[in-house]
């Protein structure tokens, strides 16, 4: 009998290592081998068991040109945004991870995603929460009139032209196996991946060989033919059905368990936001069936979690007439654009050292924007307090607010407001020239839209745009005097 295996893997990575070492070779990081064991499968070890099968039947290489190319069908979540960050949709037989910190929202965004399945067979499995408690939060999710009665667990939920969703409380992975195959379900949600735990591996549900061993049986069941339950089928073609892992994140704001887990799966979702705001983003962070680059934006209502088609309008406020330090940027997160606030404040440094806080924008950056306004500019800002905020609870990267953010610093550096009217974007270089950004077409659409009468560009720009198709007066700027001359004059 074959003995178990002990290996040493990287938390922060994912390197492997036949015994323990004190720094990571890889990543360089500092005492993150974990120890966990493999314990040996005898379906893996057969000669053969894992060939790929070509259409005659046969194991072995299968030539790249007799491999048929077909765009992947996708699964219509019935959620404009989550199918934007999917790229189009749910692609049956795909295996996604969402993460997200503790009472972000995480389950209710599944569950309310799958109650709107009615064409689905779904099979959520849950090891953290009972069946009664899933019952009461789908009832609180459902916006329709529901009729008395409780139900059991399973059954049509009220409210709702449920007839395919079947709930499961286990945390044994050769069980949910067995669930799976008796029930056949297009769809199946398990939250969370750090309760399962598999019988051939000899350590705690959440430890990192129990999320890699069980995550890597998961693939092989949607992706592979040969499994030990090769005699599957989804209720609808035939085919592997697509599995939702939910999981849990570090303090660190990393996916918990081994580094190997973001590898293994297709697509890896971010669920993120601030608990004292109302808006939540979700991100795709690796995604191999769409783009990497797309975002969603939800709002957390007392019924769930509401899809929001136009951030803009609600990422600003209607009460900023004479008031300085704010300034509205116009950003672009993946493929779609959208206003924000930017919002500044200046003061003398009270104790002698200057601070400086930033909220949703990147903190070095910042300190490069000041440098650049007191060396390019001239604005003495080495003995003042500086505080900037993104109005939302946003986090954004697009270099192209930078244009916004010193435009409100030096708002409230003299205390005059800026016109509501105006929108600004362009990136900061270091020599104090306004460098042009992409997309700039869709932010000047977005800024008239929202019915702003004048938008700052990079005069670099200008050449890619026609300012007679536009109703709205576009500004063109080289440098950030020219900005600042064009703001107060």
């Amino acid at each position: 009998m074959a003995k178990d295996k002990t290996m040493y893997v990287c938390d922060n990575c994912g390197q492997e290592s036949s015994k323990w070492i004190g720094k990571c070779p890889s990543c360089g990081q500092w005492n993150t081998f974990k120890e966990f064991r493999v314990a040996p499968s005898p379906s893996l070890s057969k000669k053969g068991a894992f060939l790929p099968k070509t259409e005659g039947g046969r194991g072995g290489a299968i030539p790249l040109s007799d491999i048929r190319a077909e765009e992947e069908p996708r699964m219509d979540m019935h959620d404009e945004e989550l199918n934007r960050v999917l790229g189009g949709g749910l692609v049956p037989g795909s295996l996604v991870l969402l993460g997200g910190e503790p009472g972000i929202g995480k389950s209710t965004l599944v569950l309310q995603t799958i109650l709107r399945l009615t064409d689905k067979k779904v099979l959520y499995v849950s090891g953290e929460e009972s069946a009664r408690q899933l019952k009461l939060r789908a009832d609180r999710l459902q916006t329709h009139p529901r009729p008395s009665g409780r139900g059991e667990a399973g059954a049509q939920l009220p409210g709702e032209p449920m007839n395919d969703l079947k709930v499961v409380c286990d945390t044994s992975l050769e069980n949910i196996f067995q669930y799976i195959e008796a029930e056949k379900p297009d769809l199946v949600v398990i939250d969370s991946i750090q309760t399962i735990a598999s019988e051939t591996v000899e350590s705690s549900p959440g430890s990192l060989s129990q999320i890699r061993e069980c995550a890597a049986a998961l693939l092989k069941y949607v992706k592979g033919e040969n499994t030990p339950l090769s005699n599957r089928g989804g209720a609808a073609g035939g085919g592997a059905p697509s599995i939702i892992l939910i999981g849990h994140i570090t303090k660190e704001g990393t996916l918990a368990g081994p580094k190997v887990l973001e590898h293994i799966v297709d697509t890896v979702l971010q669920f993120e936001g601030d608990q004292h705001y109302l808006y939540r983003i979700l991100r795709s962070q690796k995604n191999r069936f769409g783009s990497t680059s797309e975002l969603g934006i939800y709002e957390m209502r007392q019924d769930g979690l509401r899809p929001v088609a136009n951030p803009s309008e609600l990422l600003l406020t209607d009460n900023q007439d004479g008031l300085s330090g704010i300034a509205i940027a116009a950003a672009i997160e993946g493929v779609r654009p959208f206003l924000i606030e930017t919002q500044a404040l200046v003061s003398t440094a009270a104790y002698g050292t200057a601070q400086r806080s930033a909220n949703g924008f990147d903190y070095r950056r910042l300190n490069m924007l000041l440098a650049v306004l007191e060396k390019r500019v001239g604005f003495k800002l080495a003995q003042k307090d500086v505080f900037l905020n993104i109005a939302g609870g946003l986090r954004v990267t697009d270099p192209a607010i930078d244009l916004g953010v010193i435009a409100a610093i030096l708002s409230s550096n003299v205390d005059t407001a800026i016109d509501t009217g105006v929108a600004l974007c362009g990136e900061v270089g270091l020599s104090g020239e306004i460098r042009p950004v992409s997309r700039i077409e869709q932010r000047i659409a977005e800024a008239q839209k929202l019915g702003f009468q004048r938008i700052l560009i990079p005069a670099a720009n200008l050449k890619a745009v026609n300012p007679h198709d536009y109703k709205i007066e576009i500004t063109p700027c080289r440098r950030v005097e020219d900005a600042f001359r064009a703001l107060f004059g």
